[in-house]
């Protein structure tokens, strides 16, 4: 990157280190950490648009639609993340190949399950095996996105299910005495407030979502801690031009510290937003406020 770089056998000190922090491999741990602020700017929304389904199925008044919401709560709740994304990716991603051959090669005359082997048409395979490396690369960070997504949504469910019950039922019976319909209510008077009750939950949800982007290597995408230990270990002058003893250590504890100042800035987020959210409101928060002022 710097004109000094041109011979790493001459660098000393900070000079090597700066040569070393911004080489082309270097750029692929600070890509991947734009790639976790990414992942969890989409999966944030995307959960909680899961979870506000769920907690709303599960509370419907149509059984197969309430039956539904809490199934979708109880059983992804209950495997274990890791289990989870290592099922779902896979089925997933066969399911939408399968369904791709069935239309694109209706004369396949195979078996597609061979033994160990899925096996479909070359034009039904996502992506195309001839895609670009960047097609092949959006395509496992989509999945990432919606494996988490649906874990995660799960949870928000299972936060915004209780929430909506936290409301007041006197003040939902005080609407409907007042003539306002059932979906009126819900707008109007319980998402308003279920916000206030769920934001707790919610923001423990989102701390457990920041140290759970790790487990992108599940899922095929080489994340930051996927470099930290590739850069981190011992390198010799015969593979690189910066060779270096065991550097792991190093590398994890930077991304200790990037996940420390992560995490802190988040409960100052949500602290100020909770602030706002219970200002004058018959809770708890809302209560210690008055009692400050």
């Amino acid at each position: 990157m710097f004109d000094y770089c041109a011979d790493p056998s001459t660098l000393e000190g900070l000079t090597w280190l700066s040569c070393y922090l911004t080489t082309g491999k270097h750029m692929s741990i600070y890509w991947s950490l734009g790639t976790v602020l990414l992942l969890l700017a989409i999966t944030a929304p995307a959960a909680l648009l899961f979870g506000f389904g769920g907690a709303s199925a599960a509370r419907s008044r149509l059984a197969p639609l309430r039956w539904f919401g809490k199934a979708y709560i109880a059983v992804v709740r209950g495997v274990p993340d890791i289990a989870f994304f290592l099922f779902f990716v896979i089925a997933l991603d066969q399911g939408i190949e399968y369904l791709r051959h069935k239309v694109k090669c209706p004369d396949w005359d195979m078996p597609i399950r061979q033994g160990n082997d899925f096996v479909v048409c070359d034009i039904a395979k996502m992506p195309l095996g001839n895609a670009p490396q960047w097609v092949h690369e959006t395509y496992g960070f989509f999945l990432a996105v919606l494996t988490f997504a649906i874990v995660f949504g799960a949870f928000a469910a299972n936060v915004l299910y209780g929430a909506m019950r936290a409301v007041p039922h006197a003040q939902l019976e005080t609407a409907e005495s007042y003539g306002m319909t059932h979906r009126q209510i819900f707008w109007r008077i319980l998402v308003p407030q279920m916000w206030v009750y769920a934001l707790t939950g919610l923001s423990n949800l989102w701390m457990v979502l920041i140290k759970a982007t790790p487990l992108l290597f599940l899922l095929g995408v080489e994340d930051i801690v996927y470099w930290a230990r590739e850069l981190g270990g011992s390198k010799t002058a015969r593979f690189t031009d910066y060779p270096h003893g065991d550097w792991r250590m190093w590398y994890f504890l930077a991304l200790l510290v990037f996940y420390l100042a992560f995490t802190k800035v988040s409960e100052v987020f949500l602290d100020r937003l909770m602030r706002r959210l219970t200002h004058g409101q018959a809770t708890a928060g809302g209560e210690a406020q008055r009692k400050l002022a």
